[in-house]
């Protein structure tokens, strides 16, 4: 059991900041509605505002994609993904430091046979494993935290993320553009 209690801080620290945002309430302000309000009402503030936002909502378990589409909608494609991109990024960043800070490598303990097999793929090819790993999940946030936790260097870490979110963003960014103007949104 004490080999896990960084595994158990990491778990402990997620229910408390989730606890704290659904009963304040700020969990609420995680919609469609606010991040466009947000970026709408002065773009340097606003956009500031959107990418703390992000980040927040990464590490309570809010999928990114509420954030591209208020991106899209308020920006349109190019600025909408370039300012998501850049609050993706920052979001994984974050959660990378703050779950490394809290639970280390805690992933590493576990000594089953898939862990190793996986910890080996990782090792082996660090920057390409996070590139597919983003471009398959995003910025998915227990991706975030198996990652943090996988003792993978911050360095290929950030190259693997920086590389790996450009793609998916720009095939959400032609989609959701594509389905807005479709139910005549734009």
């Amino acid at each position: 059991m004490w080999q896990y209690k960084r595994l158990i801080a990491v778990i402990l620290f997620l229910a408390l900041l989730w606890a704290v945002f659904e009963f304040s309430g700020l969990r609420g302000h995680f919609n469609l509605a606010f991040l466009q309000q947000q970026i709408e009402q002065n773009r340097i503030t606003g956009l500031l505002i959107f990418a703390a936002l992000f980040c927040l909502a990464n590490l309570i378990q809010i999928p990114g994609w509420i954030f591209l589409i208020a991106a899209v909608l308020t920006m349109g494609n190019l600025w909408g993904g370039l300012a998501t991109y850049v609050a993706a990024s920052m979001s994984c960043v974050v959660t990378f430091l703050l779950i490394r800070l809290a639970g280390g490598d805690a992933l590493r303990q576990l000594k089953s046979k898939i862990a190793i097999r996986l910890f080996d793929q990782l090792d082996a090819h660090p920057v390409k494993s996070v590139f597919l790993l983003r471009v398959l999940f995003q910025t998915m946030p227990a991706l975030n935290y198996a990652l943090a936790m996988s003792g993978i260097q911050f360095r290929k870490y950030l190259t693997g993320t920086l590389l790996g979110l450009p793609l998916p963003i720009a095939v959400y960014c032609v989609f959701f553009d594509y389905l807005a103007k479709a139910l005549n949104i734009l």
